[in-house]
C-alpha cells in the first residue's frame, strides 16, 4: 500500500480502568494494563476529574521518588503546588504544566493548592510518563515550567471547529515550550461538534488519541468518552473527529526507544539490577527529601 498520502487506521480501542492514586484520589487510566502495558516512548496516562470537589476533600501525593524517566504533569483546572528535593516549588495553575525529567532521581510532592483545599472546587488534570533512553536514565533531574496557560500556545484549524494547545512538539505552524529527550507530539484538541484535526507523524512513530469527554471518531473507529485508540503504523498522518456533540481529545505521538523496560512503582529502568539501584538509592537518601 502507498502510505505516502495515507491515514493512519486504527489498530484497537482500549477502555481505561479506575483506581486510586496518592493520598486517595481517583484516576482514570487507559494504560498500563495487562493488555497495554506501554506505547513506546509513552509509559502512562493517568487522568484526575473532571469533577468538583467539596472542602477537605482535595487529595495529593505524598513525597515520592522518581528516577529513570519523565513526568507531564497538564492542569486543566484545579491549581497544585508542587515541590521536590531539588528545591524546586512551584504552584501550576490552570493551563499550566509541569514536565520533570527525573532522570537520576529526586524526590517528588504534588498538593492541592491552600485554597482548594480549604474551598473545594473543579479539578481536572492529567499525568503523563515519558521514558528515558538508557544513556539518559542518569541524567541530572531537571524541571520546566509552564505554570500559566499563556507559556502554552493554542492555535486553531482552518476551518475554527477545534483549538489546539500545544504542549510538545510541533503541529499546524506551532511549537511546544518544552524541551524534550524524545521526539514526542503532545496536544490538548478541543473539537466542536463536527469539528475534524488532522497530524502529520513520521514513519515509526507511534500515535494514540485519548478522549477526555465527550465522542470523538477516527476515520474507522468511534471513540466513547474515557476510550484510547491506539493507531496503525500504516500512514504518515492521522485525524480525529467529532461527528456528534463536542470533544475534547489528548493527541499523543512520539518516536520508540526500542530498549527493554524494567519498572515498578515510581522506578523506570531497562533491567532488574537497575530496579535494584535505584531502590537501595532511594533508601539511603541518595535521591534527596522535601522539607515540608
Amino acid at each position: 500500500m502507498d502510505t505516502t498520502t495515507a491515514v493512519r487506521s486504527t489498530a484497537r480501542v482500549f477502555r481505561p480502568f479506575h483506581t486510586f492514586e496518592g493520598e486517595g484520589f481517583p484516576v482514570r487510566r487507559p494504560f498500563p494494563q495487562p493488555e497495554l502495558p506501554l506505547v513506546d516512548p509513552f509509559l502512562m496516562v493517568d487522568q484526575v476529574g473532571p469533577h468538583v470537589l467539596g472542602p477537605g476533600e482535595a487529595r495529593g501525593t505524598p513525597p515520592h521518588p522518581h528516577r529513570g524517566f519523565e513526568t507531564v504533569q497538564y492542569v486543566i483546572d484545579g491549581a497544585v503546588e508542587d515541590l521536590d528535593s531539588e528545591g524546586h516549588r512551584r504552584v501550576v495553575n490552570p493551563g499550566g504544566v509541569q514536565w520533570l525529567t527525573a532522570g537520576s532521581g529526586l524526590v517528588h510532592l504534588a498538593r492541592p493548592t491552600p485554597e482548594l483545599l480549604a474551598e473545594g472546587g473543579p479539578q481536572h488534570l492529567l499525568q503523563i510518563w515519558v521514558n528515558l533512553p538508557a544513556r539518559l536514565k542518569a541524567t541530572p533531574p531537571r524541571v520546566q515550567y509552564g505554570s500559566v496557560p499563556r507559556d502554552i500556545p493554542t492555535v486553531a484549524t482552518d476551518d475554527g471547529a477545534c483549538e489546539l494547545t500545544v504542549i510538545a512538539g510541533s503541529t499546524h505552524g506551532v511549537s511546544g515550550p518544552f524541551e524534550t529527550h524524545t521526539p514526542v507530539l503532545v496536544v490538548h484538541a478541543r473539537l466542536a461538534a463536527g469539528g475534524r484535526a488532522e497530524f502529520a507523524v513520521p514513519a515509526g512513530h507511534n500515535a494514540m488519541l485519548y478522549v477526555l469527554s465527550g465522542t470523538a471518531a477516527t476515520p474507522d473507529a468511534e471513540l466513547p468518552d474515557g476510550h484510547l485508540a491506539l493507531l496503525a503504523r500504516d500512514g504518515d498522518r492521522f485525524a480525529v473527529s467529532a461527528p456528534g456533540g463536542p470533544a475534547e481529545v489528548m493527541v499523543l505521538a512520539g518516536e520508540p526507544i526500542g530498549e527493554p523496560v524494567a519498572r515498578t512503582g515510581p522506578f523506570v529502568m531497562n533491567d532488574a539490577a537497575g530496579i535494584r539501584r535505584a531502590q537501595l538509592d532511594y533508601q539511603r537518601g541518595l535521591m534527596g527529601r522535601i522539607d515540608v
